[in-house]
């Protein structure tokens, strides 16, 4: 999700192109899973919750949301008391993925804590609900040592129930999306079961738990991903890294090569099972399969952002601006990257340029927090300027 300043502007399609897509089957969840490796842990893992609505939110639905449902269609209802700035003014934050109700009390949430978030919405109001995957470039994040690779997902509302006409035709189904039209022309999307989202929020949870250092929570939360949907390839791989941060590897080989088998060209999980290999002195086979992950993937993610950043401590700041412009071809969104470019054009003297890199880091901001930082970096080189 990327918007100017980090306030919502939410995307109403009408048609969606859908890709067909077969299956593969689900992975042996029984064999993958080791609980004895790990203290029990204290994080709330619970399925329940993750679409319950809270006290506050039934009163807002009360209040707000079912008295105009039933003068209007109650789909743009429910969109427009959401996200107008008028009602909750929610903004969007990556700090952490919530629940409906804590995406709801914070008024913030990240893209799946959003769509989560006004699914509870209208179900409580009876519309029927689907969810579909939008098949774009997945955008990378760097956290406690950890590559993260994030999709989009949208949110579907069907046409409720025949009941008394809203005086206008309105669409048979009405999709919710939070990135801007322009990323979303021509893109195909597929069909995701709810259990597919409620692994998602799982394995999320799991990745920042074990960006934090916290193995055993982040074991159950990526145990309840596996549990709740074992065909999300992306729980069993956050599952073997687990293993591989707890120094299981037997265990996380295991789970690697289940989910190698089934989707042999599975870039995460070719990296990983490299890295596991590597570490474990088996050189011979980590080179085998790097050669098979390099036609896959020629470089790996951040490697043109990192070669900028060594070539800016060595002074050489022209050549630091074309790598991480190299970069940006890759990642255009990443707000990182987008930094680190400003100062190589600071560096050079092209505060034009360094003040749009800042910008676009601001806007691409994932948190509230960096969001600020970037803006007050923004505000003394505006500064400096008029001096």
């Amino acid at each position: 999700m990327k918007t100017a300043s980090n306030h919502l502007a939410v995307l109403l399609l009408c048609t969606l192109l859908v890709a067909c897509v077969s299956r593969p089957p689900n992975l042996p969840v029984a064999e993958l899973l080791h609980d004895q490796l790990f203290a029990p842990s204290h994080a709330a893992v619970d399925a329940a919750g993750v679409f319950a609505l809270s006290d506050d939110m039934r009163r807002y639905a009360a209040a707000e949301l079912q008295a105009t449902a039933q003068r209007r269609d109650p789909r743009r209802a429910l969109i427009e008391a959401l996200y107008s700035r008028g009602q909750l003014g929610l903004r969007y934050d990556a700090a952490v993925t919530r629940n409906a109700a804590e995406a709801y009390a914070a008024r913030a949430g990240n893209c799946l804590s959003l769509v989560i978030m006004t699914a509870a919405f209208a179900k409580h109001l009876g519309l029927p609900v689907s969810y579909r995957s939008v098949l774009i470039d997945d955008v990378y994040t760097r956290q406690g040592g950890l590559y993260m690779a994030s999709g989009h997902v949208n949110l579907v509302l069907d046409r409720p129930p025949p009941r008394a006409p809203f005086g206008v035709q309105e669409p048979d189904a009405l999709t919710i999306d939070f990135l801007p039209p322009e990323e979303l022309r021509g893109q195909r999307s597929e069909p995701l079961a709810e259990r597919t989202i409620m692994a998602m929020f799982m394995n999320n949870r799991a990745a920042e738990a074990l960006s934090q250092g916290r193995l055993a929570d982040s074991y159950a939360w990526a145990r309840e991903a596996v549990r709740q949907d074992p065909g999300f390839a992306a729980a069993v791989n956050t599952l073997a890294v687990v293993y591989m941060r707890a120094g299981h590897l037997r265990e996380a080989e295991a789970a690697l090569r289940a989910l190698l088998a089934r989707e042999p060209e599975h870039v995460s999980a070719l990296s990983n099972l490299v890295h596991l290999l590597q570490r474990a002195g088996r050189a011979a086979e980590a080179q085998a399969l790097g050669l098979r992950l390099a036609q896959l993937q020629p470089y790996p993610p951040f490697h043109f952002f990192d070669l900028g950043r060594q070539a800016m401590n060595e002074g050489d700041f022209r050549r630091a601006r074309q790598l991480f412009a190299r970069e940006l071809r890759r990642q255009p969104d990443q707000h990182e990257v987008h930094f680190w470019a400003a100062q190589a054009d600071l560096q050079l003297g092209d505060t034009a340029g360094a003040t749009g890199h800042l910008r676009q880091a601001m806007a691409n901001s994932p948190t509230r927090d960096s969001q600020q930082v970037y803006a007050a970096k923004l505000d003394r080189l505006r500064a400096a300027r008029l001096q």
